[in-house]
């Protein structure tokens, strides 16, 4: 706490506590108490987001527009941000640590892993009312705050200028894969590029852990780390929640029940803009985007564990194996999921 004393200072007049919050991969996230009410302080990833003021621009345009909509129509709460004592957004230190102050939502959780159905089309719901919400927003008034990011061609190609002869079983796993499917990295950005896909604003990161679940009602009622919403695909925002969701251990494998929850919730919310070639590429967006974090962590990997924040040095090489093992269970579940899809597709389209 000392250390972090004078910056939680910025936000504060009185501090009476810091302590951890999270878990995060990227950020440095703490939860800071006063006598008034408690916030959350965060140290920005310069590595990874090289430019924290589009970060904070971004979110205050999310806040006004979703404060522009009736009450009734918003139902999940998006973190407000919280000013400086010089009002400023975010506090620089002299080495070039960024910080910036949220508003805590209290009686909150995150979990883990999916407990239940319900849970399952609680983070459908949230999802497709958070793209819901903000489809009437132009995408292109959002910075891109990560160039590249779920861009998979330009992660494979990456991959390539590291890739090295494999020098044990699991690496050779991981190779082989890559090299199995790499014709599906382009499986989005080749629709989008066709003008099939419209970009959107998109979250960026719904892993199940970035829902709030009251502790009481067990709903959703928020969706945090929005570091990464911008301009993009909507379907790598349902890859990648589905990814996360559906994940299931001891063996990995891609849980369809959840997966047809999910999916029944998320369309309940999004079928007001949903489009044929939407459903189209719905499978697609589910095989690319755990075949594309894997690339990720395994390239990661070959580069000494740069990225992703790691326990041991392995970490990134046994993260990139469950990834692509997730993706094999759902390329051996193609017909199923295509059902759904096109189940629900029907379904919504009577409706």
């Amino acid at each position: 706490m000392n250390t972090l004393l004078p910056i939680a200072s910025r936000f504060a007049n009185a501090v009476t506590g810091i302590t951890p919050l999270g878990n995060g991969l990227i950020n440095d996230t703490y939860l800071v108490t006063t006598p008034s009410s408690p916030f959350v302080l965060q140290r920005i990833n310069r590595t990874v987001f090289p430019a924290p003021e589009q970060i904070m621009a971004n979110l205050a345009t999310l806040n006004r527009h979703i404060a522009q909509k009736t009450d009734a129509s918003v139902m999940l709460q998006i973190p407000e941000i919280l000013k400086t004592r010089d009002n400023d957004s975010l506090y620089q230190e002299p080495n070039g640590d960024c910080w910036r102050a949220l508003s805590f939502i209290a009686d909150t959780e995150s979990i883990e892993t999916i407990g239940s159905i319900s849970d399952a089309e609680q983070a459908g719901f949230a999802l497709g009312h958070f793209h819901r919400l903000l489809s009437d927003l132009d995408p292109l008034l959002l910075y891109d705050t990560l160039p590249g990011f779920h861009i998979t061609p330009g992660y494979l190609k990456r991959y390539h200028q590291v890739s090295q002869q494999p020098a044990n079983t699991d690496q050779r796993y991981c190779a082989d894969f890559i090299t199995r499917f790499q014709s599906i990295a382009d499986d989005l950005e080749a629709p989008k590029k066709q003008g099939l896909l419209p970009l959107r604003v998109i979250h960026g990161d719904p892993k199940l852990n970035n829902f709030l679940f009251d502790k009481h009602s067990k709903r959703i009622v928020s969706i945090i780390d929005l570091d990464t919403v911008k301009p993009g695909l909507v379907h790598y925002d349902i890859g990648d929640c589905l990814r996360s969701c559906c994940y299931s251990a001891d063996p990995v494998r891609f849980n369809p029940d959840i997966c047809a929850a999910l999916l029944k919730s998320y369309l309940n919310e999004a079928c007001a803009f949903f489009t044929e070639h939407d459903y189209h590429y719905l499978y697609p967006a589910i095989r690319l985007i755990p075949f594309e974090l894997g690339i990720r962590f395994y390239t990661d990997y070959l580069e000494g564990n740069r990225y992703f924040k790691v326990t041991d040095p392995e970490q990134n090489l046994q993260r990139a194996i469950s990834q692509f093992r997730l993706c094999e269970s759902i390329i051996a579940q193609e017909t199923a999921i295509k059902d759904l899809v096109l189940q629900l597709q029907n379904k919504f389209n009577t409706d």
